[in-house]
């Protein structure tokens, strides 16, 4: 998982609770959170996940130019989420119809992030979600 402290990225491990650097650059880019309506319970969540290893990790594949990000990242909540709360999924595809290089649903859910080279304004998003620009 990769988050934001201090306006600097870091790598969490662990429970979410152990750090540790990283250097992924977004200077330049406009980011943007969209909320749903939804709430997405912990064990929805969890309970479609199944762990499976990749043969790279994340820390490497956050490394890739923002442009690959798409092809190679992936939420694995995304897949149970969605089913139940297409939704969400919706929002997803809006915001790469709107040009994003790259969306996600940010952790278990519901909130879809999308990071964007230009600002923009989504009014069709805006009538039944709360979306933060430029965060």
């Amino acid at each position: 998982m990769c988050i934001f402290i201090n306006n600097k990225p870091v790598f969490a491990e662990g429970k979410g609770d152990e750090f540790s650097e990283v250097k992924v650059d977004l200077s330049g880019y406009k980011i943007t959170l969209v909320k749903p309506p939804v709430h997405v319970s912990t064990a929805d969540a969890y309970g479609g996940i199944v762990p499976h290893k990749s043969g790279v990790s994340l820390k490497e594949l956050i490394q890739l130019p923002l442009k690959d990000w798409k092809s190679n990242l992936k939420n694995d909540f995304e897949n149970t989420v969605f089913l139940k709360y297409p939704e969400i999924a919706v929002i997803k595809q809006a915001l790469y119809h709107e040009g994003a290089i790259f969306a996600a649903m940010s952790g278990s859910g519901s909130s879809v992030f999308a990071i964007f080279e230009h600002e923009v304004k989504l009014p069709g998003l805006e009538k039944d979600n709360k979306v933060f620009y430029n965060i």
